[in-house]
């Protein structure tokens, strides 16, 4: 199972979109500075995710988010404010 996931930065309220197999795992990369993108935005609380059969799925679904289209969507069904 892949998962597509959003966090919030606790310390400015920015998002970070990604996906991975294991979401526990790659949280804590993401909060223990492993990230480079992220470490100066620590810590980061896991907001939304969404399940996936296959890594395709869940990569694909995290471009959408990335895109204009995506962040339209994640608006107006109330996910992000």
């Amino acid at each position: 199972m892949y998962m597509t996931y959003i966090l919030r930065s606790e310390k400015d309220g920015s998002f970070y979109y990604g996906h991975s197999k294991n979401l526990d795992q790659r949280i804590l990369e993401h909060n223990v500075g492993r990230v480079r993108y992220t470490k100066a935005k620590r810590p980061w609380r896991l907001y939304y995710f969404e399940k996936f059969e296959t890594k395709s799925q869940a990569y694909r679904r995290e471009l959408f988010f990335k895109s204009i289209d995506g962040y339209i969507f994640l608006r107006k069904s109330g996910i992000i404010k």
